[in-house]
């Protein structure tokens, strides 16, 4: 290192004029120097631990500690039952396997063009105008590692530092950190149980200003499984299109989860909102694939190729394996087929099931979903100023009330604070009932009345 310091510092005569990358940041003394102290023998404060800003600021995913905390206890011995991930319970149906095995035999293992297979994306686009009425090209459609990549993605090619992110609340965990991520303002707009946990046209038209970029849709929703109707989209539609700079990015990842008289409507089909709508979706949800990693974002081509240049730069294309089960799985017939829709009655049943006993309980107050695999009760009369549970001690919020849950009860909810909604606490019951109805049993006698008192 003394060498090449000395030789840097020595530069002149005929390559005076030549650059140092190093010489010209610093002195050579003093880079000297630096180097010296960045020698084995220096400790690790010398260290400069600084982050990006908007990454420092990011707060971790609740559902995931929360997920592992689960995880963690269960490897230590504890009957720990977790109800509080947003994953299927069900494995991926066998045709799907068996394209996943079909692709290693055949040699399916290179990397795929970074958009994705020709294949997928043509099938995406039949899927998409066949079931949702949505006309896009393949040059339209972004394959990529799940939706939640699709979703950063759009977020990244569409906002800039000082726009306006508008998230309806409650919401999933990740939309207000993604749009921090990428440097613009989220602004959450509050839906009541009373609304159904819907944004109203109203509470938009408030909320929209001059720098309003993005509205972000979830239907069906996580966390709550809110199904807006199509009446409840023109409404909004109309609000939207009083805006001429504002987009919005519909999130339709749980669409074959919806149970009657509910049905999806995507917004993209809505008058004058085709140009305007970024559409995500993807296979996790409604054909059990998880693990698999795939999602796509349907765009018109400007906002498409805004999102493929960033993954081009970032991950590439997905999974070759995983993209050539998703050919099979969009095969598979309308809405998924026959296999998937016996997973959604199963759902179905579940929804009904956990909906009964949770209103069984007193002071839990809770409208039956109409799509997802979540319920979102309301349990203000359990947390609060001057509320403490016995053997436990204060229960000032929901967060400390499902720490309670997990220690009394064994079991691992996600308090609603995660999705913008404090005095809520999401379940899901992508479970067996056999599962459910022993959680449900658990929450039920640490939720009795004298379990709790109020100063």
């Amino acid at each position: 290192m003394t060498m090449r310091c000395t030789a840097a510092a020595a530069v002149s005569g005929p390559q005076a004029g030549r650059q140092a990358p190093c010489s010209q940041r610093r002195p050579a003394a003093r880079r000297c120097a630096t180097m010296a102290a960045s020698a084995p023998s220096s400790t690790a404060a010398s260290v400069d631990t600084a982050l990006n800003p908007r990454v420092a600021s990011l707060k971790p995913s609740k559902t995931m500690a929360l997920t592992d905390l689960a995880t963690k206890l269960r490897e230590e011995g504890a009957d720990i039952i977790g109800l509080a991930a947003g994953e299927p319970d069900f494995d991926t149906p066998a045709p799907i396997i068996e394209a996943g095995i079909e692709a290693l035999r055949l040699g399916y293992t290179r990397y795929t063009p970074n958009t994705g297979t020709s294949a997928l994306r043509k099938a995406i686009c039949a899927k998409l105008e066949g079931e949702n009425g949505l006309a896009y090209s393949p040059e339209e459609i972004v394959v990529s590692n799940g939706a939640k990549q699709c979703i950063w993605q759009a977020l990244l090619a569409t906002c800039s530092e000082g726009d306006e992110v508008v998230i309806p609340a409650p919401y999933w965990v990740s939309y207000p950190e993604m749009a921090r991520l990428a440097g613009a303002t989220p602004v959450i707009v509050e839906a009541t149980p009373q609304e159904g946990f819907k944004l109203t046209p109203a509470k938009l038209r408030a909320a929209l200003t001059p720098a309003s970029r993005l509205l972000i849709l979830c239907t069906p929703s996580n966390p709550t499984g809110a199904v807006y109707s199509r009446e409840e989209l023109e409404a909004l539609a109309e609000v939207v299109a009083e805006h001429p700079r504002l987009l919005v990015l519909s999130d339709e990842i749980y669409e074959y989860i919806v149970y009657p008289p509910a049905q999806h409507h995507s917004f993209g089909t809505l008058p004058g909102m085709f140009e305007r709508t970024l559409t995500v979706n993807g296979f996790s949800k409604a054909y059990a694939m998880t693990g698999w990693r795939l999602g796509y974002l349907a765009a018109p081509r400007h906002f498409a190729k805004a999102a493929a240049v960033i993954q081009s730069q970032s991950t590439s294309g997905a999974s070759s394996i995983a993209q050539h089960a998703a050919v099979t799985a969009l095969g598979m017939g309308p809405a998924g087929g026959p296999l998937v829709q016996q997973m959604i009655a199963a759902f179905e049943q579940r929804r009904d099931f956990v909906t009964q006993r949770l209103q069984q309980i007193p002071g839990v107050k809770l409208a039956p979903p109409q799509g997802a695999f979540y319920v979102m009760p309301e349990v203000s009369a359990f947390a609060g100023p001057g509320i403490e549970a016995r053997g436990f001690g204060p229960v000032p919020d929901v967060d400390t009330l499902c720490r309670y849950l997990i220690e009394k009860a064994n079991v691992a909810l996600v308090p609603g604070d995660a999705f913008g909604a404090p005095t809520c606490i999401r379940i899901s019951y992508a479970a067996s009932m056999e599962t459910l109805g022993k959680a449900l049993d658990r929450i039920a006698e640490a939720l009795a009345p004298e379990n709790f008192s109020r100063s």
